[in-house]
């Protein structure tokens, strides 16, 4: 009895791995088939991000040139 509890505690983490990978790559498969739907809300959201990242730039370098180092 004793070496059937140790003979599956043993295989217990391997099943529970090999779930949890397969679930995964389930997930990640719906994931990236949802993402190709919306291109056009990701180059919104890039366009946008890089504008925002093109400001931060313009003031740090104002900031830089007025001698006060934002931290």
């Amino acid at each position: 009895m004793s070496e059937a509890l140790i003979t599956l505690a043993v295989l217990a983490c391997p099943v529970g791995m090999g779930l949890m990978m397969l679930f995964m790559m389930r997930s990640n498969r719906n994931a990236s088939n949802s993402d190709s739907q919306a291109p056009d809300a990701t180059d919104a959201e890039i366009t946008r991000l890089r504008a925002e990242i093109d400001q931060l730039r313009a003031a740090q370098t104002d900031a830089g040139r007025r001698g006060g180092e934002p931290r």
